[in-house]
Order: C-alpha cells, then sequence, then structure tokens
C-alpha cells in the first residue's frame, strides 16, 4: 500500500469565522454539510452516513474560533484532517484551510470530495 502524503486546500467563504467555526467544530453544524449524523462524546466523535457508512474519529485539537484537527480511528497513525478557519488581516477575508492525508493516486478524488462538501457548506451557509 502506497504511503499517504499530507495536502492542503484552501476555500475561500464569506462567513464570519465564529459562525464558520460552528459548522466546522459543533456536531449539528456538521450534520449539516459533513455527514448525516454526528455523535460526540468527550473527544469522540461518530460520522455516520445516509448509506450507512459509520467512521469514528478522535479530536485531537480544539481551538475556539480557529482550528479542529481530527484523527479517524481507522487511519494511519501520523494522519488526521484539520480544518482551520483563516481570516486575512488585511482584507478581513475569511477562509477554510483544510489539511488531509491521501495516497498520492487519490489525493485527486479526496480534493473533489472536499470540494464538493465545502460548496455544500458555502450553500448551507448561505455565503
Amino acid at each position: 500500500m502506497s504511503e499517504k502524503k499530507k495536502f492542503h486546500i484552501e476555500y475561500e467563504i464569506k462567513s464570519s469565522p465564529r459562525i464558520l467555526f460552528n459548522f466546522i467544530s459543533e456536531p449539528n453544524g456538521l450534520m449539516q454539510w459533513f455527514a448525516d449524523q454526528v455523535l460526540a462524546r468527550d473527544n469522540d466523535y461518530t460520522f455516520i452516513w445516509d448509506d450507512g457508512e459509520q467512521q469514528k474519529a478522535k479530536l485531537l485539537i480544539y481551538k475556539e474560533n480557529k482550528l479542529v484537527r481530527f484523527k479517524w480511528l481507522d487511519d494511519e497513525p501520523q494522519c488526521y484532517f484539520e480544518m482551520e478557519v483563516v481570516q486575512d488581516e488585511l482584507t478581513n477575508d475569511v477562509a477554510l484551510s483544510i489539511t488531509d492525508f491521501a495516497t498520492q493516486e487519490s489525493i485527486a478524488e479526496r480534493k473533489q470530495i472536499w470540494d464538493s462538501q465545502i460548496q455544500y457548506l458555502v450553500s448551507v451557509i448561505g455565503a
């Protein structure tokens, strides 16, 4: 199996950092765009999709209004996915920066999945 590589993508989102952060950190926010159901107990999250798929993750880092980092429990030790709210100091533009891991062969596909998820997030926020 080929080794997973880290990749970054950034999306400009017309939203306040606080509102955007709720959509990436709160189970109710995540259920509106990321998964159909999100169960959280302490730092243990279960993401459930309508097709019956479910994945468990641990919340590794939580920085209020800034960043969340999750680790899929069934993934390789060095892998995680992170969603960071980035605000430009000069323009105040807000972006969502994604860090994720995928094999070289699947990075393009992974990015497409993020593109579609973030597009949905933008429509939910109404940005």
